[in-house]
C-alpha cells in the first residue's frame, strides 16, 4: 500500500483534481484505491455526490463509526464533513492529536489493507487533520503554480514539514513518525507567457519536481462535472481534439506511480 497526501499550503492550486483524476486512472489501472477527503469544503465528496455528516472522516477523529462509500469497481472514498474545521478546538489538548488517523489505521487494517494506493486530499493548511494526513503518508503531492505564491508556498510547506518531523518523535529512539517524502507537481503551466517558461524552467533544477501539467480547462472542469479525465477519453469526438493532452496527462500519472512504486 501507498498512501499519499495532496497538501499545499496555498490554496486553489489543483489539490482536489488532481487526487480525483489520478484515483481514477490508478483504478483504470486495475489498482485498487482508497481516497480520504481531509477538507472541510467537501470538494471531493461532492464531486461523487457525497453530502453527509455522518459516519464521515470527522468521525475517525472522534472515535465513531466511518462509511467507506463504494464508487465504482476499485475505487472507494470516506467523504469529508463541514464540520471537520471544527476539530482544531476540540482537539487542542488531546494526547497524540496528530496520531489519530495512524491509530485508526492500524485498528483497520484488516479493512483497508485491500488497497494498493490511498489518496488523502487535504486542505490547505498545516493544522492538525492535515497533520494527521502527513503522518500516516508514505508522500506528499503539492501542486505549485506558476508565481511568486507558489514558491513561496513550496519554501513554506518544506519548513513546516521540518519542523513538524522534529516535533513527532520517539522518545526512546528519537527517530520522526513523520518520514513522507515530498513531491512537487507543477500545475496549470502556460507554455506560451513568459511567466510560465521562466517558472517551468526554474522548477525543473529541482529533482523533486516530477511533473508538469499544462494548462487545460478540460482538465480544471473535471471536479466541477464529475467527470474524470479518463472517462472524456471514451468520447471519440473529445479525444481526438484533445489526444495531445490525454497522452501528455497519462504520461504524467505513469511518471508518478512508477516514482511512488519504487
Amino acid at each position: 500500500m501507498r498512501i499519499i497526501s495532496f497538501a499545499a499550503i496555498k490554496g486553489g492550486v489543483g489539490k482536489t483534481t488532481l487526487t480525483f483524476n489520478y484515483g481514477e486512472w490508478l483504478s483504470r489501472q486495475g489498482k485498487n484505491v482508497l481516497l480520504i477527503d481531509c477538507d472541510h469544503q467537501c470538494s471531493l465528496s461532492q464531486t461523487y455526490n457525497l453530502f453527509t455528516t455522518e459516519n464521515t472522516v470527522y468521525n475517525i477523529f472522534e472515535g465513531g463509526e466511518v462509511e467507506i462509500h463504494n464508487i465504482h469497481s476499485n475505487l472507494d472514498i470516506i467523504p469529508s464533513s463541514p464540520m471537520l474545521d471544527e476539530l482544531e478546538t476540540e482537539l487542542s489538548t488531546k494526547h497524540n492529536k496528530d496520531l489519530l488517523l495512524m491509530m485508526w489505521f492500524q485498528d483497520n487494517i484488516d479493512t483497508i489493507r485491500k488497497y494498493d494506493f490511498v489518496l488523502i486530499d487535504c486542505h490547505p493548511d498545516f493544522l492538525t487533520v492535515t497533520k494527521n494526513a502527513i503522518a500516516i503518508s508514505h508522500y506528499i503531492l503539492s501542486p505549485i503554480e506558476p508565481s511568486q505564491y507558489g514558491f513561496t508556498s513550496k519554501s513554506l510547506l518544506l519548513e513546516r514539514l521540518a519542523n513538524f518531523k522534529d516535533e513527532v518523535i520517539d522518545v526512546r529512539s528519537r527517530e520522526s513518525y513523520i518520514t513522507a517524502q515530498t513531491l512537487f507537481i507543477g500545475n496549470r503551466i502556460r507554455h506560451n507567457t513568459k511567466s510560465s517558461k521562466e517558472f517551468s524552467q526554474k522548477i525543473s533544477e529541482d529533482k523533486n519536481v516530477i511533473a508538469l501539467i499544462p494548462e487545460k480547462e478540460l482538465f480544471n472542469r473535471s471536479t466541477l462535472d464529475g467527470t474524470p479525465i479518463v472517462e472524456m477519453q471514451e468520447d471519440k469526438e473529445i479525444n481526438v481534439k484533445n489526444k495531445t493532452f490525454f497522452n501528455a496527462l497519462d504520461s504524467t500519472f505513469r511518471n508518478i506511480t512508477n516514482t511512488i512504486e519504487k
